[in-house]
């Protein structure tokens, strides 16, 4: 979850609030407000208990975000960049570029965060007539955090994603059987056991009168089904991408010159793809039936008009070397790492023998993919894709190839 609004930096991560977020501060600044006005022992006028309430409210975020601190440092420590922190409806949510590369690394990193609110509660819980001495007041509000905290590290150590406890079963699966995935598919199968055991539940309280916390254990398990669908459709896409191969993805996006031909020509054909919002064909040259190199517009910049007629392309070239190229038989993760690694706008595509036979872009490589998941992408939203030159629908495959990669999860696939 990377929307929301940015407000500071913590250790260079951003730290963002989600709209949905002052939803969730408005309905526990008001339970803990009904709280304080209902505690007989610490009697305090209305705006007091609204005020205490909304601090209350404070310091439990405070606590979900030293939570995510305690993941996103620990993960940090294991060379993973945190792009930021995100308060949200449910909590609070880490976004990381790419997995730890070992299942050990991932088990720290998922322990960090429930370690974190496992030790404040106690700690807060600790000093709870300390607190109670100073003012009656502050020892109810210190009471209150210390068992929030205790029950957010306890929650958070259920054993089924998308919690902590689900990703340290997937580290612990992972560390046992060597496979990532084989970890990825304990943990997906019981977070979906426990969010269906929550909707159920929460149904049966609302059936009974239980309205609040029925439909709080209802959107809990709604959301547990939706990250464990996420998860599914990660290992579907590594799937995929390891299965499918360049050929199958590549279009052609190049013209052919001979050597003999001159920048009039060139000129001509450029004209010819002005309409064009994207970006024009590459134009390799050939003489007699062999590949000579490729040929650019900047003859035609640095050139005066009037030797456009005169000079040959071939006087002009560049090695089919200076372009990004990869095997028609690479798997498609490698294109999309070569793809982000070399800044490329689009790959050359060679056959086994060396020689170019296509090329491959990142819209026409998302659009495969999506294919394979049974999505056919409108021509409008094609379009737009090719004009931005980006995966469609925004397909986050640099990330999955990433965390692919990271962890060696690249071979072939993994039938373990």
């Amino acid at each position: 979850m990377n929307d929301g609004w940015q407000i500071l930096k913590i250790g260079g991560i951003p730290l963002k609030v989600h709209p949905s977020w002052f939803v969730i501060l408005l309905l526990a600044t008001s339970a803990f407000a009904q709280h304080y006005g209902l505690n007989t022992k610490i009697a305090v006028p209305v705006v007091w208990q609204w005020g205490l309430g909304f601090a209350t409210a404070l310091l439990l975020f405070v606590s979900v975000l030293l939570h995510e601190l305690g993941h996103s440092f620990v993960a940090m420590a294991q060379g993973v960049k945190v792009r930021s922190i995100t308060l949200f409806l449910l909590g609070g949510v880490a976004s990381v570029e790419r997995e730890c590369s070992t299942a050990m690394g991932a088990l720290r990193v998922a322990a960090a965060g429930p370690a974190v609110s496992l030790v404040l509660g106690f700690a807060l819980m600790a000093n709870v007539h300390n607190a109670a001495h100073l003012a009656p007041v502050l020892g109810d509000m210190v009471a209150q955090l210390g068992s929030l905290n205790l029950v957010l590290g306890l929650f958070n150590l259920l054993p089924g994603l998308p919690l902590d406890g689900g990703l340290i079963v997937k580290a612990l699966v992972w560390q046992v059987s060597g496979s990532q995935r084989r970890g990825i598919e304990v943990a997906n199968a019981c977070g979906r056991v426990l969010a269906l055991l929550a909707m159920g539940l929460g149904t049966l309280l609302l059936v009974r009168g239980a309205g609040l916390s029925g439909a709080w254990l209802i959107l809990l398990g709604w959301f547990g089904l939706g990250a464990a669908r996420n998860q599914y459709q990660l290992l579907t896409l590594q799937t995929i991408l390891k299965e499918l191969r360049v050929r199958e993805a590549a279009g052609r996006r190049y013209r052919v010159f001979d050597v003999k031909d001159s920048l009039r020509q060139l000129s001509q054909l450029r004209i010819g793809e002005a309409k064009d919002l994207g970006q024009g064909d590459w134009l390799l040259v050939c003489d007699q039936g062999r590949w000579k190199g490729v040929i650019d517009d900047e003859p035609l910049q640095q050139l005066p008009v009037q030797r456009w007629d005169t000079d040959r392309i071939g006087d002009h070239l560049k090695p089919l070397s200076s372009l990004a190229s990869i095997s028609e038989n690479a798997p498609l993760w490698q294109a999309v790492q070569q793809l982000e690694e070399s800044k490329a706008t689009r790959l050359l595509v060679l056959s086994a023998a060396g020689l170019p036979c296509g090329t491959l872009e990142r819209p026409e490589l998302g659009a495969v993919v999506l294919a394979k998941l049974g999505l056919k992408l409108p021509t409008p939203l094609m379009e737009m894709a090719r004009r931005q030159n980006t995966y469609p629908l925004g397909l986050g495959l640099p990330q999955v190839v990433r965390t692919m990669v990271a962890t060696g999860d690249v071979g072939g696939i993994d039938a373990s």
